[in-house]
């Protein structure tokens, strides 16, 4: 069974990229490995990180199911980022997602509210 899981998400430019992710995941990165890496704590022993690759940016497909959809959705807009799509499947669960600006494609999925 796994016990850590760590998401990748490559990106060209990582300055450019990192003020980008801090408002997406809303404050600064829980640790630095070096100059061009930075991750995120999520949930419990579950990371996301972007990290600067030219070569392999703007392909990450990243889906997080959350508790409480409408307030992340919410805490995430008055943030200054809006999701690119927003979809529903049978039996009411949504996707939220965000693109960044190399189209990397980061989603939280759950139930909405009433």
């Amino acid at each position: 069974m796994a016990r850590d899981l760590f998401a990748g998400i490559p990106v060209t430019d990582y300055a450019a990229a990192l003020p980008w992710y801090e408002r997406l995941f809303g404050g600064p990165p829980s640790f630095l490995p070096n100059d061009v890496e930075a991750v995120w704590e999520l949930a419990d022993n579950r990371y996301a990180y972007i990290v600067q690759d030219p070569r392999r940016a703007g392909n990450a497909l990243m889906l997080s199911f959350v508790d409480d959809l409408d307030g992340r959705v919410a805490a995430i807009s008055g943030r200054g980022i809006e999701p690119a799509r927003r979809e529903t499947y049978e039996g009411g669960v949504t996707k939220v997602t965000y693109r960044d600006a190399e189209g990397n494609e980061i989603s939280f999925g759950g139930m909405l509210g009433p």
